[in-house]
C-alpha cells in the first residue's frame, strides 16, 4: 500500500478574503518598518558594493577555509571573503583561494600594510604560500554595482509584467507585479533591519526569488482562468476561493520541500552562502504568501473577464466588491 505525505487536505474549503484586510495590513506594516529602517540605518553592503582587495593565494596544501578565517581573525580587517577556487587545468598540488578583504574607513582599497600582514599571517599555515595576484575594487566600480544590480531586478520585474499581460489580462499583470515587489521591498526590508551583509550573491537571491514568487502566481492564475469560463454564474470571490483551495496542497508542497533544502543548506552550508540561503527563506515565505493574499486580492479589486470565447469591451474595467 503506497504511502503519500500530504500536509493539507486533499478537499479545502477556506476562505481566504474572509480576513483580507488584516493580511494586507500585515503587509503594509513590515512595509513600512523595512522602509524606515532602510532610510535610517540603510544596507550593510559586505564587499562587493562598499569596494575592497582581493588576494589570490596558491598553495601546495589542501585550502582550509575554516584555518585561512583563524589565521586572519586576530588582524580585525572587517568583513573577509574566503572562498577556494577549482578548476580542471590545475595541478594535483595546486590549491588556490581567494580572499576578499573589505576597505577600511576612509581608505577606497586595502593598504599595502594590510596586505602585508594578511600574507604574513597565511604564512603561518603554509611558509611556502604564494600570492600570484592582489587586485583591488574601489568605490566607484562599487558605485556602479549598485546600480547595475538595482537595474537588472526593475528590469526582471518588467519582463515578468509584459509576460504575464500578454499570457493572461493586464489585471493580471498588475496583481502578479505588485506581489514581486511585495516580495523584493520585504526582503530588502529584512536585510535592513538585521543588517545581514548584502552582496551581489543576495542579488542573485532577490532574481531567484521574482522567479519562485511568479510561478506559484501563475499557478494560482492558470486555475483562477480555468474556473472562471467553469463557474460563468459564480462570484468573482468564490472563483477565486475555489482556484486557491484547488492548488493549495501544490503549493505547499512545494514550499516545504524548497524550504526543508534551504535550511540545511543554512545550517550546513558554511558563512559563505548563509546570507544568499536567509534570502531564499525569506522568499520562499513571502512568496507564497503573496501569491495568495498579495496578486489574488488586488485581481479580486480589479475584475477580470469572465468568458474570453466572446469580446467584451467594458473587459478589465470592472471593479468587484470586497465583503469585509
Amino acid at each position: 500500500m503506497a504511502f503519500r505525505l500530504k500536509l493539507v487536505p486533499t478537499t479545502t474549503n477556506w476562505d481566504f478574503f474572509s480576513r483580507w484586510k488584516l493580511w494586507l495590513g500585515i503587509s503594509a506594516l513590515l512595509i513600512v518598518i523595512g522602509f524606515a529602517s532602510f532610510l535610517i540605518q540603510g544596507l550593510n553592503y559586505g564587499i562587493d558594493f562598499r569596494g575592497g582587495t582581493t588576494i589570490r593565494t596558491e598553495s601546495t596544501h589542501p585550502v582550509d577555509v575554516a584555518a585561512y578565517r583563524d589565521a586572519l581573525a586576530p588582524a580585525e580587517l572587517g568583513d573577509i571573503s574566503i572562498t577556494e577556487v577549482f578548476d580542471p587545468t590545475f595541478a594535483a598540488d595546486q590549491h588556490v583561494a581567494m580572499i576578499r578583504i573589505e576597505a577600511q574607513e576612509g581608505d577606497e582599497a586595502v593598504t599595502a600594510a594590510t596586505i602585508e600582514t594578511v600574507q604574513a599571517a597565511l604564512r603561518v599555515i603554509d611558509p611556502d604560500m604564494k600570492f600570484p595576484s592582489v587586485e583591488s575594487v574601489g568605490p566607484k566600480v562599487s558605485g556602479e554595482l549598485i546600480q547595475t544590480a538595482a537595474i537588472a531586478v526593475i528590469l526582471a520585474i518588467g519582463a515578468v509584467l509584459i509576460y504575464i499581460w500578454l499570457r493572461f489580462e493586464w489585471q493580471f499583470a498588475v496583481g502578479a507585479v505588485l506581489a514581486l515587489i511585495h516580495d523584493v521591498v520585504l526582503t530588502l526590508g529584512i536585510f535592513s533591519e538585521l543588517q545581514i551583509k548584502f552582496d551581489l550573491a543576495i542579488i542573485a537571491a532577490l532574481l531567484t526569488i521574482v522567479g519562485y514568487s511568479l510561478n506559484d502566481t501563475v499557478v494560482v492564475f492558470d486555475r483562477v482562468r480555468e474556473n472562471l469560463r467553469k463557474y460563468k454564474k459564480k462570484e468573482l470571490k468564490e472563483v477565486l476561493n475555489i482556484s486557491i483551495n484547488e492548488t493549495l496542497s501544490r503549493t505547499v508542497m512545494t514550499s516545504v520541500t524548497t524550504l526543508l533544502a534551504l535550511i540545511a543548506l543554512f545550517i550546513l552550508g558554511g558563512d559563505v552562502i548563509r546570507g544568499f540561503v536567509f534570502a531564499m527563506i525569506w522568499g520562499v515565505i513571502v512568496g507564497t504568501y503573496s501569491s495568495v493574499f498579495v496578486a489574488s486580492t488586488v485581481l479580486l479589486y480589479l475584475g477580470v473577464k469572465r468568458d474570453w470565447s466572446k469580446p467584451d469591451n467594458t473587459a478589465g474595467n470592472q471593479f468587484a466588491n470586497v465583503d469585509a
